[in-house]
């Protein structure tokens, strides 16, 4: 089966769309960009090919078996098992990782139970983190380092005082052991790891024998069905370092055009708001890109813009919108420099302004300042696609759809769930098209 693969090497997250021959998106991947951008690709690659494997699994499920449980439930339970799988693997790169620096922090510094610390810690992680995927549990993230890092803090201070040992050599024995944790491919067989993880849902109850055996058949035959990579476009805020040549790149300002245009194909304006950048594109009736113009190198008003707000004001990236979202006071924000940023809302706070009125307040500066990009390259016309990852942010888009109305009237904006996948697809319908070529 021939495959055609996008991916968009962002500043913050690195994305993946799989798309067969008719230009149907088959999958789609994503992970948090690492210094090192081959693994970067390589990682979301790999994600795209898991998802489009399910996506195929679930087609032949629909088509021919006869099942007593519900298609969904058996994909979830099957998806969080290989999860599950993947993530074990990682904790146990790290729990290694993390034991060669508490051999070299006991050479240099002689005997503690640092190592006794350590092996406490795993053992109480591999515990706790497994719960998140257990049935109908929620993650706040689905990136190892955010999920591992936060309950290693806390595991890490109770141990740290058990065994009586300095808590922030073992916090830093973590941030040292992490970096090298991302840089290191995949190493799951993605066959073997499905069906085990179908054999544990069986084990657990999850699903009966009758329906094991008519999924097992069926999963056998998906896996069986070669994907190949006919050919991969790159693009991105880091596109020059994708390991492609050079006729496999394109623009990121094409990519997210086209990508919005294949979504919505009325779309006329696109505003793409990143990690390190935001674009106002103009498109025609095609998704061919007719004038474009974006912020200059400065983050402000982005998506890392937003990290550091979040660094800031001690929360996780997707809790600042809906705090905005709690606002009852207009608060006007002058500055979305990223430089200034912790300067300003500190000031603001010491006023006794209210987190979600400043919350709410840095939303609109950064709308306010999206419009003045989108105003400069010709506008908003019927129909505005929002992409990138923060057209997920609830606070952004309300202030988005009031602003829009305020200056253009009641146009139709079109917001897709998918929205940060959208340089990815457009990267893999020009991989598409290069070959039909």
């Amino acid at each position: 089966m021939k495959c055609f693969i996008g991916i968009d090497l962002g500043s913050t997250t690195t994305k993946s769309v799989v798309m067969d021959e008719t230009g149907k998106p088959l999958g789609h991947g994503i992970t948090n960009s690492r210094s090192n951008y081959d693994t970067a690709a390589l990682v979301a690659k790999t994600e795209a090919l898991i998802s489009a494997r399910l996506v195929l699994l679930r087609k032949a499920l629909e088509r021919d078996a006869q099942l007593t449980l519900a298609i969904d439930a058996i994909l979830e339970g099957l998806e969080r098992r290989f999860r599950l799988a993947q993530f074990m693997v990682q904790l146990g790169n790290l729990e290694r990782l993390c034991s060669e620096k508490v051999q070299e922090n006991q050479a240099r510094h002689g005997e503690s139970d640092l190592q006794g610390a350590l092996d406490d810690t795993f053992t109480n992680l591999k515990v706790e983190l497994a719960k998140l995927f257990d049935p109908g549990a929620s993650r706040k993230s689905d990136f190892f380092r955010d999920l591992a890092g936060s309950v290693y803090m806390e595991v890490a201070e109770t141990q740290a005082d058990a065994h009586k040992v300095n808590q922030d050599t073992l916090i830093n024995i973590y941030d040292k052991s992490i970096i090298e944790v991302e840089n290191i491919p995949p190493q799951v067989d993605m066959s073997e790891t499905f069906l085990t993880a179908l054999d544990d849902l069986l084990n657990a109850g999850e699903i009966g024998p009758e329906d094991y055996a008519e999924v097992q058949r069926t999963l056998k035959a998906v896996l069986a069905i070669e994907l190949e990579e006919t050919y991969v476009v790159g693009t991105g805020y880091g596109r020059a370092r994708l390991p492609f040549p050079k006729e496999h790149i394109r623009s990121e300002i094409l990519c997210h055009g086209l990508g919005a245009h294949l979504m919505y194909p009325n779309t006329r304006t696109v505003l793409d708001i990143g990690g390190q950048d935001t674009k106002g594109i103009q498109v025609d009736e095609n998704g061919i890109v007719v004038n474009f113009q974006m912020n200059d190198r400065c983050a402000a008003g982005c998506g890392r813009y937003l990290g550091y707000i979040a660094d800031e004001m001690q929360l996780g990236l997707h809790e600042l919108g809906p705090m905005a979202m709690k606002s009852t006071k207009q608060v006007t924000i002058n500055s979305t420099c990223t430089v200034f940023a912790g300067a300003e809302l500190r000031d603001r706070l010491s006023l006794g302004e209210k987190r979600e009125d400043i919350m709410a307040g840095l939303h609109r500066a950064i709308i306010l300042r999206a419009m003045s990009i989108l105003s400069r390259s010709g506008g908003v016309d019927n129909e505005l696609t929002f992409t990138g990852g923060v057209a997920k942010n609830e606070a952004a888009v309300k202030e988005l759809r009031k602003l829009v109305e305020d200056n253009y009237g009641d146009l139709k904006i079109n917001i897709d769930p998918d929205s940060i996948f959208t340089g990815a697809l457009g990267a893999a319908e020009f991989a598409r098209r290069a070959v039909e070529a």
